[in-house]
């Protein structure tokens, strides 16, 4: 269909309609002083110029500022809208240009942009009258050609024209002359037959060029993916079932014939030999080791088929009914150097907690013997954490459930634990008479041998535990300073009662031994740490009070920075150390103030999980005040991101700096240095997730246990969306705690705690725990992309801010001001309305009571 077009001056002798009147209607072309343009709706929003809302037939003018329309070309580039007319925008001599809304399409498009001020002023000021004639004149005229005006796509075509840029190469080809002029046979040929039967020239992707998109336009509908599946189970055949439930038992007198039997007696003398022999086999040597798997001869280390096995396997499980029942295990830890050792802290229910005094334990077990507790730790308290001295592990530290620290020291029971303990008494085998309950040795349980006092320690359960590396210690006034002896003696805990504690094992100052109740003393204890028992105060204490309201934060899980010295000061501390013997605990003493040297680049911060689901991050330095006191300091910055309780807050072992932090329902991991954000956060969980710990093999894999007994691995460079491999019916109970270990570089295991008092070890498999080089740059890398996303992120937010502030100060600017007066009016009116409804429903139910300022009508 042919498009009507029209003149410029009869564009511009339209008065009424705000549009011109067609003209030249077989005339092709438009007038010079106009440009017809196409506006994407993102243009037209962004210069307030919306057809038929902000420009309509009635009003099709708009004008736009010079300025606005230069900073689009120059932001969008060739994408602008505005980039045919680059050039005539900055020739134009005026501040602001003439934009028409055709809404008649009578120049072929909808808009049409007036490049020169005449037809601008002709076109917004139109003559009062015009002739008939005058009109004629102008329709009949007919356009001439005009010169061409370029407006860059010259430089284009230029661009892409295809030019030869090297001189050509010539080729000569001859012939034999006997040759000219014999015949020449053509025949078919198959191309597979021959090597060089064809070329294939095949299409590749050359790095060196590439476009980059910098505006699209594209729609979305997202439609959920419906399935319809049933699934019938038929039982077809039918049986008939039994089970015995009751044991069958011999009498007294036929348990004494047995007894006394003459077979019995023959056959007991025949296996034993046999039994002594293989008992002493298994002393020799483990006879369950599998030696092909240990050799490594299998394909990808698996089994003798060449199978690899993906899935967590369970290696052992650890019970011990005497202490374990109807008790919940609220905390396990590896035993730092003794191999297949794990201790576990029980908790009574809190019916029996408040209804008898049982005593409460750690229990140690080993992979030699599953079945029984290797050692036990009495406790004053249920423990809520506890853990190993990294210098000492013989040194435990736990927090009980009535907020005191407790100690402990195992160094008297070393040998036992790790089974080189000579017996005390060899057993003497009768092949008349066995009883296996005398021959079974009593646990030995090791008395706590030190306890803080209750006044100064926390109000609430201690939740965390954490030791200060041995590479520095902290004074009095929560300065990091350089440990002299790099031996660990210092520790963090944490309390819902909103305070962080520092302790220390070293005597303070010469106090008065408190008078200790006989029946707390009937067995001996350790006299290293007698100066702390009952008389133990923290260092100094640390409070978290809310940055923005009263209060303080409650928090559950923390996590510090283990600071590393440099080079030099390690070689030189090795030294100092291999020169001179590391002292006793009991003859290290707080040093003096003086001779003490700051850490500056140590870092104080702490990430800190809460009751609440915050995760704040705080410096435990006190600050002063206007009177010069020092007082604990608002925490910087705090973020409400889970959803409950934060179970979890661990860095990872191979970057300092990365956190992740497990709340009830969602994870999220934080990079130190970013305050804006966390800089992954996954989706929200169906199942409650009560646990979470990173590999200590690979950089990128972290586990996650659950309320259901599952056990999720996630692997970032695999899969982001969701965990890579799903742990199903790992126990029948929630699980409480999970815990890694590396036993050796061909053996890993994952320790699995229920609130049940089960323990269960699964073995990790070679491929969540196979090192790689490429995975540790690749991870890193990782989290830089996810750091340049957040902050990509945070720019567009702002930039949006800004332009929805200046559209509402716009907007406010156009609109008028109204009298408050007018602003009050309708309000008082709506208040008249509703008491007249009031008065009429009351009135039909004879409610009604006049007051004395109302007239009765």
């Amino acid at each position: 269909m042919p498009v009507k077009k029209r003149s410029a001056a009869s564009s511009a002798s339209s008065k009424g309609k705000g549009k011109a009147s067609p003209a030249h209607e077989d005339t092709p072309g438009h007038p010079d002083d106009i440009f017809p343009m196409v506006l994407t709706s993102a243009t037209q929003e962004l210069f307030g110029c919306l057809a038929d809302e902000d420009v309509t037939g009635e009003n099709p003018y708009k004008l736009l500022k010079k300025d606005d329309i230069i900073q689009d070309i120059k932001t969008r580039a060739a994408v602008s809208d505005f980039s045919p007319v680059k050039q005539i925008v900055l020739d134009y001599p005026e501040d602001e240009l003439l934009l028409v809304f055709d809404s008649d399409f009578v120049y072929g498009q909808c808009f049409y942009l007036v490049v020169t001020p005449e037809a601008k002023d002709r076109i917004l000021n139109p003559p009062v009258l015009e002739t008939e004639e005058v009109f004629e004149i102008e329709v009949n005229k007919t356009p001439e050609p005009q010169p061409w005006i370029p407006q860059g796509s010259e430089r284009e075509v230029d661009e892409e024209a295809d030019r030869e840029t090297r001189e050509r190469l010539w080729y000569k080809f001859s012939r034999v002359r006997r040759n000219f002029g014999s015949p020449v046979c053509f025949s078919d040929r198959n191309t597979a037959d021959a090597k060089d039967g064809y070329l294939e020239c095949a299409s590749y992707q050359d790095s060196r060029f590439s476009i980059k998109q910098m505006q699209r336009d594209c729609g979305m509908q997202a439609v959920p993916r419906l399935q319809s599946s049933g699934a019938q189970t038929q039982w077809k055949f039918q049986r008939n079932i039994f089970t015995q439930y009751t044991p069958r038992q011999l009498s007294d007198e036929e348990k004494e014939n047995v007894l006394q039997s003459d077979s019995l007696k023959k056959f007991c003398t025949s296996v034993t030999p046999r039994i002594l022999h293989a008992l002493q086999q298994v002393q020799i040597a483990n006879v369950f080791v599998d030696s092909w798997r240990a050799l490594g001869a299998g394909a990808e280390d698996g089994d003798w088929a060449g199978k690899v096995y993906e899935d967590l396997a369970l290696y052992q499980a650890f019970t011990d009914q005497k202490y374990t029942n109807n008790r919940k295990i609220s905390t396990v830890n590896w035993h730092p150097t003794i191999y297949g050792v794990i201790a576990v802290a029980l908790m009574k229910e809190k019916e029996e907690r408040e209804r008898e005094s049982t005593p409460s334990f750690i229990l140690f077990y080993s992979f030699s013997d599953p079945s029984n507790s290797q050692l036990l730790l009495e406790c004053p308290d249920d423990i809520c954490a506890f853990e190993f001295c990294p210098s000492d592990p013989n040194i435990i530290v736990g927090g009980c459930i009535n907020g005191q620290v407790v100690l402990w020291d195992i160094s008297a029971h070393v040998t036992h634990l790790q089974g080189t303990e000579p017996r005390s008494k060899k057993v003497s085998i009768d092949t008349d008479t066995y009883d296996l309950d005398d021959n079974k040795e009593k646990t030995p349980t090791v008395h706590y041998c030190a306890l803080s006092a209750a006044e100064s320690s926390h109000k609430a359960p201690i939740t965390d535990i954490q030791w200060l590396p041995p590479t520095f210690e902290v004074t009095r006034t929560g300065s990091p300073v350089d440990n002299k002896y790099k031996i660990s003696v210092q520790f963090v805990t944490c309390s819902p009662d909103g305070l962080i504690m520092f302790w220390d094992l070293r005597v303070q100052k010469a106090t008065r031994q408190p008078a200790i109740d006989t029946k707390q003393t009937t067995t001996p204890r350790s006299d290293t740490f007698k100066h702390l028992d009952r008389m133990w105060k923290p260092l100094f204490r640390v409070s978290l009070p809310r940055i923005n309201t009263s209060g303080e934060y409650l928090p559950l899980k923390f996590s510090l920075e283990h600071y590393t010295c440099s080079s030099n000061e390690t070689e030189d501390d090795d030294e100092n150390n291999d020169s001179s013997e590391v002292p006793d605990y009991s003859q290290l003493r707080l040093p003096s103030a003086k001779t003490l040297t700051t850490l500056e680049d140590a870092n104080t911060k702490l990430y800190i999980g809460t009751e609440d689901g915050e995760i704040v991050y705080a410096d435990w330095k006190p600050v002063r005040d206007e009177s010069g006191r020092q007082h604990s300091g608002k925490p910087l910055h705090c973020y409400r991101v889970h959803d409950g309780m934060v179970n979890t807050v661990q860095r990872s072992p191979f970057f300092k700096d990365i956190i992740l932090t497990m709340g009830s329902f969602n994870f999220a991991i934080w990079k130190e240095g970013v305050m804006e954000d966390h800089i992954i956060q996954s989706p929200s969980s169906e199942q409650i997730c009560t646990a979470a710990c990173w590999s200590l093999s690979q950089p990128a894999v972290f586990f996650i246990g659950k309320k259901d007994g599952s056990i999720e691995v996630w692997n970032l460079l695999e899969k982001t969306s969701g965990p890579a491999q799903v742990q199903a019916h790992v126990t029948d109970a929630k699980i409480t705690c999970i815990k890694p270990w590396t036993a050796s570089s061909k053996q890993h295991f994952l320790a699995v705690t229920d609130d049940q008092g089960l323990v269960r070890v699964l073995e990790i498999p070679k491929t969540l725990y196979s090192p790689s080089r490429s995975k540790g740059s690749s991870v890193k890398k990782y989290f830089q992309l996810e750091e340049d996303r957040l902050h990509f992120f945070l720019e567009k937010v702002e930039e949006w801010e800004k332009l929805k502030k200046g559209a509402e100060e716009a907007k406010k600017r156009t609109e008028p001001e109204k009298s408050p007066k007018e602003t009050d009016q309708p309000t008082m009116q709506e208040w008249k309305d509703h008491q007249m409804l009031e008065e009429s429903v009351l009135k039909e139910h004879r409610l009604w009571t006049p007051t004395a300022n109302t007239q009765d009508t």
